[in-house]
């Protein structure tokens, strides 16, 4: 037995993270293969039943990877994102959580076929959207901020209140059922949940406190803070069940907001992110790896196609289009909010736990709450995974162009570098904290930004979603890599470069790390100020201008004396940069861009 539960967790685990990774080369939706994936693994061809091999740990291990998954979503809230549209976030995770809820017990009881006391409960639990599949989606589309910073507040915050509102709406049921029941057993539930927001905060804030003070060391915060995470959701879900994830995400809200005063707490963010990442892989095949035959069977009744329908093309819209009335959304956002909201990890868990509880309470429906919930799901993801994109661009809602390049540091250099990708239509924007050094780039209309890249204030002025590459180029070699290290969680290891300070700092080529040769740009001896010389005496930045054979062919081969080789520009629209460890190489139809004597010097040589 012991065997099996090892056999399954292993499988489980390498199946979810090949799944996000095989989403990520094809750019589908990774929810949507992970559900694939546990259902061919599980109800479809029964090679793995999770929720036998792991016996009673099946439930309290998905309900702690929530957890971590919502704190690690609210801990990354900041509001600064939502400065513009405040009134709109607010109104959609209130009045629109709200309308969210009457509709969809509505139809719950009219399209669906179930009793009042189940609609209302069901109706409570599918107002909620969640990081684990609003997240991916976002990162995947590259939403504009003020529609993304919309959908993801929703997804972290509205989480949470879904699980509330069934609880509470069974919690009514129940006393208008029971004669011994009174209206002090409502102020029950009040109070737990006031108990859990209390507990988030009292544990948000003491962690803060203690990283402050310093009371635990380096190594130890990340695990530490994981443990608070663990041992709220528990004593959260000790006082009363379902709060739990209330006083994880308060929690996460207290300590995101401790990130602006102590700056430590914020390299936690990556780890914990990362854990997060696993843990939805790993929750979501576990669930729909444990889901039976029969279920599946009933999702393909008129009656749940109905209900899934209804709640996509009418109760989403409505509630979205009537709670943002007279709010900062134009209508091309409410239009896209208001398609945009796929169910997740959070809506199967706890129908899983009302439909247990509402069959002891003898209600004969409850056994259609799973495949209900699972319809709504893989259906909203479906759906929502695959139009977020092109409906987006077709708004004008998300980037249509190539993805850009950031440049940290104006130069004469940066800004000709610069000036070279603007022309091949590449986005590139150039931050440093000098008007001066900045108004050359601005002369030749080169989008700029004035300011510290590694201040908080930046971070939240520039919109980074049009960039997928980050070049450090200033004379500093200790600012560079700083740079590098503090951008590379975020654009990726392969998208972070920087520039050579000065020969002071350089060793030979032999002598480097591999790892710093691949964030190194250009080749040995390009160091800032001989690039920065040669730019500004008889060299120029320019696309070489020569046929290339159909194989690939080494720099030395290719290149004329006195060339730099910079960037590739790929046939399809993509970007290669030049490192001391990447080879440059040509396929037909690419276009090299170096640094070349200008034509006049070359012609009078």
């Amino acid at each position: 037995m012991e065997e099996v539960a090892l056999i399954s967790v292993v499988s489980i685990l390498a199946l979810g993270i090949f799944s996000q990774w095989l989403a990520w080369r094809i750019q589908w939706p990774s929810i949507f293969i992970m559900s694939i994936a546990g259902l061919l693994i599980g109800p479809l061809l029964g090679l793995v039943n999770p929720e036998l091999a792991l016996g009673e740990l099946y439930s309290p291990l998905i309900s702690l990877a929530v957890a971590i998954i919502l704190f690690e979503g609210s801990s990354n809230l900041d509001v600064r994102e939502i400065k513009d549209i405040s009134k709109s976030v607010f109104r959609v995770v209130t009045m629109g959580a709200f309308l969210a809820w009457i509709l969809g017990s509505l139809t719950a009881h009219f399209i669906a076929g179930l009793t009042w006391e189940v609609s209302f409960i069901i109706g409570g639990l599918f107002v909620v959207t969640g990081p684990t599949v609003i997240i991916p989606l976002l990162r995947n589309a590259k939403l504009k901020a003020r529609t993304a910073a919309v959908l993801k507040w929703e997804g972290i915050i509205v989480d949470p209140a879904g699980p509330l509102l069934a609880l509470f709406a069974y919690e009514v049921i129940k006393v208008l059922t029971n004669e011994n029941l009174s209206l002090n057993y409502l102020l029950n539930f009040f109070g737990g949940a006031g108990l859990a927001v209390l507990l988030g905060l009292v544990m948000g804030t003491l962690i803060g406190i203690m990283a402050n003070k310093g009371q635990f060391p380096e190594y130890l915060k990340s695990p530490v803070i994981l443990a608070f995470v663990l041992l709220c959701f528990t004593m959260a879900e000790v006082i009363m069940h379902e709060t739990g994830m209330l006083a994880v995400t308060v929690m996460g809200l207290v300590l995101g907001r401790s990130k602006r005063y102590v700056s430590s707490i914020g390299n936690v963010g990556h780890f914990v992110e990362n854990v997060s990442v696993m843990l939805t892989s790993t929750v979501f095949i576990l669930l729909t790896a444990s889901l039976a035959r029969e279920t599946i069977a009933q999702i393909f009744t008129l009656p749940i196609i109905g209900f899934v329908l209804v709640m996509l093309f009418f109760v989403r819209p409505v509630s979205i289009w009537l709670s943002t009335i007279g709010t900062e959304l134009v209508w091309r956002e409410k239009l896209l909010i208001g398609w945009i909201a796929p169910r997740g990890i959070v809506a199967l868990t706890v129908a899983g736990y009302f439909a247990a509880t509402l069959a002891e309470d003898g209600y004969e429906e409850a056994s259609l709450l799973t495949a209900l919930t699972f319809a709504l799901v893989f259906i909203t993801v479906c759906a929502h995974g695959f139009t977020l994109g092109p409906l987006a661009k077709k708004l004008n809602l998300a980037s249509n162009e190539p993805p850009g390049v950031l440049i940290v540091g104006a130069s004469s250099f940066s800004i000709g570098l610069a000036e070279q990708l603007k022309e091949m239509n590449i986005p590139v924007l150039i931050v440093d904290p000098s008007e001066g050094r900045l108004r050359p780039a601005v002369e030749k209309g080169i989008a700029t930004f004035t300011g510290q890249i590694l201040s908080e204030r930046s971070r939240f002025s520039i919109d980074l979603a049009p960039y997928d590459t980050i070049l450090s180029m200033t004379g500093d070699a200790s600012y560079n890599a700083l740079i590098t290290q503090s951008f590379a969680p975020e654009f990726g290891f392969n998208n972070t470069f920087s520039l050579t300070a000065a020969p002071s700092h350089q060793m030979s080529k032999s002598e480097l790390p591999i790892s710093l040769k691949a964030h190194l740009l250009f080749q040995e001896g390009a160091t800032f100020p001989e690039l920065n010389r040669k730019i500004n005496t008889d060299y120029e930045i320019g696309v070489l201008d020569w046929q290339v054979p159909e194989s690939d062919i080494g720099t030395k081969e290719i290149l004329p004396e006195n060339t730099t080789p910079l960037f590739i520009m790929k046939r399809n629209k993509t970007i290669v940069f030049s490192t001391l460890q990447r080879k440059i190489s040509l396929d037909p139809g690419d276009q090299l861009v170096a640094l070349k004597l200008k034509e006049s010097v070359f012609a009078n040589r």
